[in-house]
């Protein structure tokens, strides 16, 4: 059942794994800025997939500590030191976007940073989701 709303104009082209914006009710849950780290911490790669892999696990544990999944996910902000290294890991991105968030494609948007706190990360992301009230 979506807990949710896309939005999106009938007369624009479709978007590509994302949505344009988003309509939701409810307890609403914010993820602050999390990287591709594991529960200790520590880095296990600096691949960009790996991390985003990392990551996206990451928030699903934390929207599981709130009653959520990944299907309550509205808006999502990545911020990327490289948008090359991003657009180089499209194809292997979606698979394992899949893999953690199936086939929820909340509002997105992606902004380059000349860095992150950590030094090694990749990738950081911020993300918004709400349950049903």
């Amino acid at each position: 059942m979506s807990v949710h709303e896309t939005l999106h104009p009938k007369n624009w082209k479709a978007t590509p794994g994302y949505a344009c914006g988003m309509a939701a009710t409810g307890r609403m849950i914010f993820l602050g800025g999390l990287i591709g780290w594991n529960a200790n911490q520590e880095f296990e790669t600096d691949d960009f997939l790996g991390q985003v892999d990392q990551l996206l696990a990451n928030i699903v544990e934390v929207l599981a500590e709130a009653g959520a999944g990944p299907e309550h996910l509205v808006r999502m902000t990545w911020y990327v030191v490289d948008k090359q290294e991003y657009l180089a890991a499209l194809k292997g991105l979606g698979a394992v976007y899949r893999k953690h968030l199936g086939k929820n494609f909340p509002a997105m948007a992606l902004v380059q940073v000349a860095g992150l706190v950590e030094d090694r990360a990749r990738v950081e992301i911020e993300a918004t989701a709400v349950l049903p009230g």
